[in-house]
């Protein structure tokens, strides 16, 4: 056999084997996410003696905030399995309603930038004089859900959840609709003293 046939018989092998290779597709496959065991929904009534009575997830801690910045009857809702928690500062109404709402609003679009969408729900308890927004930030925010109560006259609470991850909307979706029906249920339960 000679040196040309040998070369042509390899080369044909090789445009074979290229061929055959050229037709299998490679699919990359998504990320995965570990699995969160969330635990089972029971709530149980604040025990503080604050303007302000609730009820909140029982799987979750109540702390006196005890930052330097902390004011009267400012307190975090600690979610230690989830690794979150709902910061709480209140503020007494002295014919600053409009600022304190505003901040409220400023704070939440405040993560506008790594927002896909805000969405406002309006609170109004008229029977408890219960109004207030609930901020829902879409996306990759630090805070994906936001809140202020007021009686509009006396009282002003201002609510923030925060988890202690970087901000991933994929990862994070199960953990935060989980805790955003405690805060609902905490804002249906809500009572000014």
């Amino acid at each position: 056999m000679s040196i040309f046939k040998f070369r042509i018989i390899i080369g044909l092998l090789l445009l074979c084997l290229l061929q055959n290779g050229c037709n299998k597709t490679y699919t990359p496959k998504p990320r995965g996410f570990f699995r969160i065991d969330l635990p089972e929904k029971s709530y149980k009534k604040s025990d503080i003696s604050f303007p302000y009575t609730f009820y909140y997830p029982t799987y979750a801690n109540i702390n006196i905030d005890t930052s330097k910045n902390a004011e009267p009857y400012w307190i975090n809702i600690d979610f230690p399995q989830l690794n979150g928690k709902i910061h709480i500062s209140y503020k007494t109404v002295n014919n600053n309603l409009n600022i304190l709402t505003e901040d409220s609003r400023t704070f939440a679009y405040k993560h506008a930038i790594k927002a896909n969408a805000i969405n406002e729900t309006l609170i109004q308890k008229k029977d408890k004089k219960v109004y207030g927004m609930i901020y829902e930030i879409k996306g990759n925010a630090a805070s994906s859900v936001q809140f202020y109560l007021t009686d509009s006259l006396y009282n002003f609470l201002r609510g923030s959840l925060y988890f202690y991850e970087e901000p991933n909307a994929d990862s994070l979706a199960p953990v935060i609709q989980f805790c955003k029906k405690d805060i609902e249920y905490l804002i249906e339960t809500f009572e000014w003293n």
